[in-house]
């Protein structure tokens, strides 16, 4: 998935805010609370394109000498909005802290992983109780004690955001690589740890934003770097022991500015595998592990919306690609005519394949039939032998968890529904039995059968019908309060999966629905394209009309409708509040995409020309800088009355910048016709995806429900 507006905010779970402010100083100072909104400047700025000129007061919210952020009119708006934010949320600090109390209830504190074999050692991962972060381990397969080998709470003490990228042990398990980002703008740095002695290797490679990847015989890691904005355009190998400076690049991506470049290892680790592509074409090269800088093998060069991924087995080349059905296939060639593709599975109307994977004895496919998703174990002797691994529950989120090693007799699966909690199993491939290894504990309590999912469908207003997963108590009272939670971009689909922090408000009478609207690629690869460019406005009808069904259906009624949404999300929470405002009973964006077009005419943003395969580029084209002014939430405020509202946003985000938020927010307080809340925050330490760390997310999550509860009348 190239970096795009892709956040972290795509899990179903997903309630997250940015932590509480408080009404004291550091020192414990009382600080004077504002008792009124803070009101932007309006500043004049315009700009024309296409011939049509758009007035933009709040410009000036946009920092000029950003990535650095230090205007102090910009400082100071955006600090008197987090003030306002506090001194509205005080008086119902109680709450947050009572949500709070309940959640970190519902998590086991000193939990752990399931320890997963690889070479000659066992690894996982642990929380001991009351920290933020995880400890990692790893013990001798022969036995022996555990040996910890990675601290994020030691590598976080002294900073104010901490957050892991990459993590990535050499084939001798000798060393492992790592990097981590320190305060959210996603430029990570990375480090090597020798294993044997425990000491940290000087080598130091700073500004990565890719996977570290072992080669040479585990003597040399291939990274990719951001450059100035965020764009990873190189595979650059640096050699143990050696300057950064002197690091060799393996590839560097010339052709296209919207791009993005990575590595891996093939099943075997034989092959180092290089890819190059944006959101819908893709690029392959292949260079022998043990001999990096050697000519590449370029698989099949770049065709404009045909994207393809790659594995090598035994000197043949797999290939996954949409080259010839919308919905993919498998084929194979040869390394000799690694372009002449074979088709081993055709692509299907009704099986939309996501995914392979190549292990000894056999191979794996995953895809959603019917929406739903499939694992399917495969011969190499016979192709028409399919084994599907089978799944109970009418409605669930399955798929391959880690499983590192090339020769399985076991594969490690994940599992969970919209009431069975998140389950690890070990699928015994000569049995077909299934080993329940994991689930998640819920310390405070839970009763699956107090609970019941559904999966229905709503007709959207061109005929289509949208599934919608809801999870509700089965003692909820008809028509009650209901939360409808969506995506809908990118091609990414949102999972039923489950939550325990969703259940503070499900608990308290709320339905929680997730709406499959186009955009993502519940229902196959057509689903997301009927969601992108010239079909974008499908994804915002779909959620209102999901909405308008479900009061239809009798599940709720109109304004007991609470909304959230995050990123490209965000984008659809401004659009719904633009057009259908008296639908919802309280909305929340996180970091949203709210100034699209302002954003799509601005090359110079870190991710512009990348996503223009996805929304279209207004520069070029007069259709798209109209159809994108239709729609962007930002150019469609209206003086009318808008619904409660708490948006969130990141100082140092690089995939939604600060100021598009912040701009939206001013907007709405000139034009608003009503006396609803409407309160923004912005982290000022933080990047996309708000607080690091397990409590302090979890307490952005009771802060968001709070507000929920608060403008839905449910606080007591």
């Amino acid at each position: 998935m190239p970096f795009t507006r892709y956040a972290a905010f795509l899990s179903a779970a997903a309630l997250a805010l940015g932590a509480p402010l408080h009404a004291q100083t550091s020192e414990g100072t009382q600080v004077t609370q504002p008792t009124s909104p803070p009101t932007a400047e309006k500043r004049d700025h315009s700009y024309s394109h296409h011939g049509i000129t758009i007035a933009d007061p709040y410009h000036w919210l946009k920092d000029q000498s950003y990535p650095t952020v230090d205007d102090e009119d910009v400082l100071e708006h955006l600090k008197a909005e987090n003030a306002w934010f506090e001194a509205r949320m005080e008086p119902h600090q109680p709450l947050v802290d009572e949500l709070f109390g309940e959640m970190k209830a519902r998590i086991k504190e000193d939990d752990s992983t399931v320890p997963q074999r690889r070479g000659d050692w066992l690894y996982w991962s642990e929380f001991e109780e009351g920290a933020e972060y995880r400890k990692y381990y790893r013990k001798p397969v022969a036995g022996g004690d555990p040996v910890l080998i990675l601290d994020e709470n030691e590598l976080a003490k002294d900073v104010e955001y901490f957050r892991l990228g990459a993590f990535s042990v050499s084939q001798n398990g000798r060393y492992l690589a790592y990097s981590a980002d320190t305060n959210g703008s996603e430029r990570f740095t990375a480090r090597i740890k020798d294993l044997q002695t425990g000491e940290l290797l000087p080598d130091e490679i700073p500004g990565t934003l890719s996977g570290l990847v072992w080669v040479k015989n585990d003597t040399a890691l291939v990274y990719g770097t951001a450059d100035d904005n965020w764009r990873v355009h190189d595979a650059t190998m640096h050699v143990l022991g050696t300057p950064v400076s002197e690091d060799v690049e393996l590839y560097r991506e010339t052709q296209d500015e919207g791009f993005r470049v990575g590595s891996g290892l093939s099943a075997q680790e034989d092959w180092l595998i290089v890819s190059t592509g944006d959101n819908e074409t893709s690029e392959v090269r292949l260079v022998p592990a043990d001999d990096p800088t050697a000519e590449p093998i370029l698989v099949k060069p770049r065709t404009k919306g045909v994207e393809y991924d790659v594995d090598v087995r035994d000197g043949t080349l797999w290939v996954h690609t949409n080259d010839d059905h919308v919905n993919f296939r498998l084929a194979t060639a040869s390394l000799e005519t690694p372009g002449e593709w074979t088709t081993l599975i055709a692509g299907s109307d009704e099986f939309y394949l996501t995914d392979f994977d190549l292990f000894k004895d056999f191979y794996v496919t995953e895809g959603r039939l019917r929406g739903l998703d499939q694992i399917q174990l495969r011969s190499y002797a016979d192709p028409a032998l399919v084994k599907p691994v089978a799944f109970a529950e009418a409605s669930f989120s399955a798929g391959l968890d880690n499983n590192p090693e090339y020769d399985q007799d076991k594969l490690r699966i994940s599992y969970e529904s919209m009431v069975t909690p998140d389950s690890v199993y070990d699928y015994h491939v000569a049995s077909g039995e299934l080993e329940l290894l994991k689930q998640q504990e819920i310390p405070s309590g839970y009763d699956a059968d107090l609970y019941t999912t559904e999966r229905v469908e709503i007709a959207a207003r061109d005929g289509t019908m949208i599934p919608v997963s809801v999870v509700m108590r089965k003692d909820r009272p008809q028509t009650g309060p209901l939360h409808l939670y969506a995506y809908g971009a990118y091609g990414y689909a949102v999972p039923p999966g489950f939550s325990t922090t969703r259940l503070s408000l499900i608990d308290r009478g709320f339905a929680y629905a997730i709406a499959h609207i186009r955009g993502g690629d519940d229902l196959g690869r057509k689903w997301y394209l009927q969601g992108k460019l010239n079909e974008r406005t499908n994804t915002f009808n779909d959620f209102v009309d999901v909405a308008k069904g479900l009061v239809a259906k009798g599940y709720t009624e109109k304004g007991r409708i609470s909304i959230s949404g995050g990123s490209a999300g965000g984008e659809l929470m401004g659009v719904v509040a633009n057009t259908d405002p008296d639908l919802w009973g309280a909305v929340v964006a996180h970091v949203p995409f709210v100034d699209v077009l302002n954003t799509m005419l601005d090359a110079d943003l870190p991710l512009t020309p990348v996503e223009w395969p996805e929304w279209g580029n207004p520069i070029e084209s007069k259709q798209a800088f109209a159809y994108i002014l239709s729609y962007s939430p930002y150019d469609q405020v209206v003086a009318q009355d808008y619904p409660p509202m708490l948006v969130t946003a990141g100082l140092n985000d690089p995939r939604v910048t600060y100021w598009e938020p912040a701009k939206w927010v001013a907007k709405l307080r000139e034009l608003k016709t009503d006396d609803n809340e409407l309160l923004l925050k912005t982290n000022m330490g933080a990047g996309h995806g708000g607080k690091s760390g397990r409590f302090q997310s979890i307490r952005e999550t009771a802060e968001e429900v709070a507000f929920i509860l608060w403008q839905m009348d449910m606080t007591e």
